[in-house]
């Protein structure tokens, strides 16, 4: 990949380490969520928490083959200068962080890093850094709609007929709110697919 500059002494490069450190904190957060949920009762949560930290990891592996593949030499350090939270709370508290998270990289952080990297004239990076951008996007949107639910007490309920899902067993009911307990194979209410609002 040739730029104006040398890859290996650009700003893109450390942007790209900076990423990576930081997509891979993401997927251990998310992990963390994910534990989180599951002590408390939300199975299904717990399960979109792992989606999202496989996410961020693909997002990891992504910029780090994009250093390794374009490097011209083996790099033993690359000194990166950045900030990364370090927040904690209860389970509502967690996810407003993560959004918050999401919503700086895909607003800011990755935008600014895309813009450089086509300054120095690597576009194929800058793609990806706004490929990056949109998923963290949706996944800010995702996060959104959990938490306005999760807060307001109807992460279960809703205003019009809905089909509900157990993601154990697969039964399915439509009503205005889901079930306490699976009628079909007995497992708590936190084994219900949550419905999320896709906009399709």
């Amino acid at each position: 990949m040739k730029g104006n500059v040398n890859f290996d002494e650009s700003e893109t490069i450390k942007n790209l380490a900076r990423a990576f450190a930081g997509e891979v904190q993401d997927g251990a957060r998310y992990q963390f969520l994910a534990q989180m949920a599951m002590q408390e009762g939300y199975n299904y949560f717990q399960s979109m928490c792992k989606t999202l930290a496989k996410n961020e990891m693909a997002h990891a592996k992504t910029l780090y083959q994009l250093i390794t593949n374009n490097c011209t030499k083996s790099i033993k350090n690359i000194e990166i200068c950045a900030g990364y939270p370090f927040k904690c709370g209860s389970i509502l508290q967690e996810i407003k962080n993560s959004i918050e998270n999401e919503q700086s990289e895909a607003d800011s952080v990755y935008i600014e890093f895309a813009k450089i990297a086509e300054d120095e004239g690597f576009s194929e990076v800058g793609k990806v850094f706004r490929e990056i951008a949109s998923v963290e996007n949706c996944h800010k949107m995702l996060l959104q709609q959990v938490y306005d639910k999760m807060k307001s007490n109807k992460l279960y309920k809703c205003t019009k007929e809905t089909k509900w899902k157990c993601s154990n067993c697969g039964f399915e009911h439509t009503s205005k709110q889901a079930w306490s307990i699976c009628p079909l194979c007995s497992m708590p209410q936190g084994y219900v697919e949550i419905s999320i609002d896709t906009g399709a």
